[in-house]
């Protein structure tokens, strides 16, 4: 099987953990190059974030158990890159 390259994910997560701490316990998986978590809702007891993996093998198990781990949920996976190379999405008519 080709290797997960980027993971972008859509996650419900209480307020602790932080984003922060979340993004620095993805970070130090085994074959993850870099992390980045964007908070785009907050609410009373809970915040919506996007968070975006990076690397050359990333086990997207090991990525679920620390989301749960942190209490969090993964709502979808809202894209996947997988294979020798990053594939960046094409615009195409229907797009716009």
């Amino acid at each position: 099987m080709g290797e997960i390259k980027r993971l972008v994910l859509d996650v419900l997560k209480p307020h602790h953990p932080s984003i922060i701490e979340m993004a620095q316990r993805l970070a130090l998986l085994e074959g993850v190059s870099g992390v980045n978590g964007t908070l785009y809702e907050v609410d009373q007891e809970t915040e919506s974030i996007k968070i975006t993996i990076e690397g050359t093998a990333i086990a997207f198990p090991k990525v679920e158990e620390i989301i749960r781990d942190c209490g969090a949920v993964i709502h979808s996976v809202d894209s996947v890159a997988a294979g020798k190379k990053l594939v960046e999405s094409v615009e195409t008519p229907q797009d716009r």
